[in-house]
């Protein structure tokens, strides 16, 4: 029988090309939601190629729009972030993909779990604000949480059959995003068209924005902590150029494994859906002959303070990660419309950290309003202190 599939935010980089890898797999997949958030027309576009059972807009402004483009389909139409919420508990899906961006993928995650779905998971921001919070939830059945980012699928997949205590620590790589050979001094001159040339992964304009300030890498440091239930110092970050390594794992006995692939999102996409098979695929090999040498380095904190930030709020934990995340989400926001400067996007991050109210041990409510609370403290520390770019 085919898995049914929920993808929530089908539009974007990682909903697109999740649905490229499942047109590859007819008889082994099929849609039964797809939801986005404004893009209306390709959500219509996907759900005439895909035939869902029902479909979300999230924006409730788009709805009859929506519901024009798919009468006389049968497809069942709704809208609003309660309704994504709501498709991502009671849909008849097996699996729920989270390819929300941001922190609105933290309640459809929960709702999902809660049902008892299985989650393939590529909105780090959910475990960065309320990891405590789903690892609770799960209960013990961490394995119905499947990881999508590139970096966490290696790790997975570096940890299979292998047991936790031999784990001594793991090490994150990162790309180091467009910016890596550019003095810092030149940074404060960076424009968004700059910042959004990766030199290796195609990505949507948040995330790339991330990787070229490594707000990414930081937020991914977080997630992998309640991924893999590990404590902060036994998470590395190192710097990987030719994003061909894409993560590994120490062992206490002095031993290390690596997982290879090219930069290519739909294979550990593919992996996440297939788990626990690998399926066949046509996707383009790796050939180790065009790259005859890997190189490493130590990321520079003071050229790259947003990585710094995040390690302080794994460190301090409670609601510090959710407040990092929320402030960053407005400071990329800001820096895309020109409003801000690059180098000013660890400021407002900083500031904010700062400046709101820690809470020790959070629940659902308070990390709703921390993330409130500090998208009205970036947004302000924007208006008021941010004069030059």
């Amino acid at each position: 029988m085919p898995v049914n599939l929920a993808i929530l935010g089908s539009t974007g980089s990682i909903g697109t090309q999740s649905l490229d890898v499942i047109s590859r797999y007819p008889d082994r997949f099929r849609i039964s939601v797809l939801t986005a958030g404004d893009n209306v027309d390709l959500l219509a576009e996907q759900a005439l190629r895909f035939n869902p059972d029902s479909v979300v807009i999230g924006n409730k402004k788009h709805y009859q729009d929506l519901k024009k483009k798919l009468n006389g389909t049968g497809i069942k139409v709704s809208s609003g972030e309660d309704a994504i919420e709501q498709v991502a508990a009671e849909s008849p899906a097996d699996m729920v993909l989270i390819a929300i961006v941001g922190y609105s993928g933290l309640r459809p995650t929960i709702a999902a779990i809660r049902s008892g779905k299985k989650i393939a998971l590529a909105n780090k921001e959910t475990l960065v604000v309320g990891g405590a919070l789903i690892r609770n939830i799960l209960k013990g059945s961490e394995n119905r949480l499947i990881p999508v980012d590139s970096e966490h699928s290696a790790i997975f997949q570096c940890l299979a059959g292998e047991k936790s205590l031999s784990v001594e620590k793991i090490t994150l790589t990162a790309s180091g995003g467009p910016f890596l050979n550019i003095p810092v001094e030149m940074l404060r001159e960076a424009t968004p068209e700059d910042a959004l040339r990766h030199p290796n992964w195609s990505m949507g304009d948040k995330i790339t924005i991330d990787s070229a300030t490594m707000m990414n890498k930081g937020l991914e440091v977080i997630e992998a902590r309640w991924l893999f239930n590990l404590e902060p110092e036994q998470i590395k970050v190192i710097i990987h150029p030719q994003s061909i390594i894409h993560s590994f794992v120490h062992f206490t006995d002095g031993s290390v494994k690596a997982q290879l692939g090219i930069p290519d999102m739909r294979i550990p996409i593919l992996y996440a859906l297939s788990y626990p098979e690998r399926f066949r695929s046509d996707l383009p090999r790796l050939d180790l002959s065009k790259y005859p040498s890997f190189t490493f380095n130590e990321p520079d904190n003071d050229k790259f303070r947003s990585l710094a930030l995040a390690y302080k709020a794994l460190d301090r934990g409670g609601n510090l990660p959710c407040i990092l995340n929320a402030a960053n989400e407005v400071a990329v926001s800001a820096f895309l419309s020109e409003k801000i400067g690059f180098m000013q996007i660890p400021d407002v991050v900083e500031y904010t950290m700062e400046k709101d109210h820690f809470i020790a041990d959070p629940g659902l409510e308070d990390l709703e309003f921390s993330d409130m609370q500090s998208r009205v403290t970036s947004g302000e520390y924007i208006n008021k202190h941010v004069k030059e770019k």
